[in-house]
């Protein structure tokens, strides 16, 4: 079942933004605080996410341009579903929508989608059965399970069982958890999902003039890391780099 994200539904909830990670594709760099059109990330988030009664996010403090409850999984650098589990023991809302620190175009007409999809029925089970989670999905149609909202106490059940399964949710993969959940999907606009896990993909989100201008950055970045590739696998075959077309580095090793 796929929606398309309308006006926002005026519903509590709480939010959860999960803002830890090592960002090992920025080299380290704290990605939430990263700015794209002069505001960081998750500020761009959590103004999103305006409408909740209670923001917590997970990660390291750092400014924010409105109050948030803050908080850690443990132990630190325990993965998503570790995060996520972190972030729902200060909820209180029966709703809760669940975000990645690092959407520059979320808005609040997307989560109030999400909120709106939550309140339908699950598909294919009997009348008056609840969605227990609405997911976004991507331009791919691929899940976005870090952009979604969800029952608070399905969560809560789903997460407990796999701790018992597994004796840590700490390196558990989020596919853990959504696959036990009744599901619904809502359709993307161009740029809702659109999510900074590279300095190629921050530089697309700094480009602006809209989703073309975006689509060509990030076209043009993969075109380049292509190329600088490529570069790099013909130096590695010439005579003199080590490659397989270097007989003396055989040689070398031999010796």
């Amino acid at each position: 079942m796929t929606t398309t994200p309308g006006t926002p539904e005026r519903s509590a909830y709480d939010a959860v933004v999960l803002a830890g990670g090592a960002a090992r594709r920025l080299g380290g760099t704290d990605k939430p605080a990263v700015s794209v059109g002069g505001r960081a990330l998750l500020d761009r988030v959590l103004s999103a996410c305006a409408g909740a009664a209670r923001t917590v996010v997970v990660g390291g403090r750092r400014p924010t341009t409105r109050p948030v409850l803050w908080t850690r999984e443990d132990p630190p650098g325990g993965g998503p579903l570790a995060a996520l589990d972190a972030g729902l023991r200060h909820c209180r809302a029966e709703t809760v929508i669940v975000l990645s620190a690092d959407l520059p175009f979320l808005g609040p007409r997307t989560v109030g989608a999400l909120l709106a999809a939550l309140g339908g029925a699950a598909p294919g089970r009997e009348a008056g059965t609840p969605v227990e989670g609405a997911l976004l999905t991507d331009a791919a149609e691929r899940d976005q399970p870090l952009v979604a909202a969800y029952r608070l106490e399905p969560l809560r059940r789903e997460i407990a069982l796999l701790a018992t399964e597994y004796g840590s949710l700490s390196g558990l993969p989020l596919r853990l958890l959504t696959r036990e959940l009744d599901l619904v999907r809502v359709a993307a606009d161009a740029l809702a999902s659109f999510d900074c896990d590279t300095w190629e993909d921050i530089a697309a989100a700094r480009a602006g003039g809209g989703p073309e201008a975006v689509a060509e950055a990030s076209r043009k970045a993969a075109a380049l890391a292509a190329r600088w590739a490529a570069e790099s696998d013909d130096q590695g075959t010439q005579p003199g780099n080590g490659g397989p077309g270097d007989a003396r580095s055989g040689e070398a090793t031999a010796g």
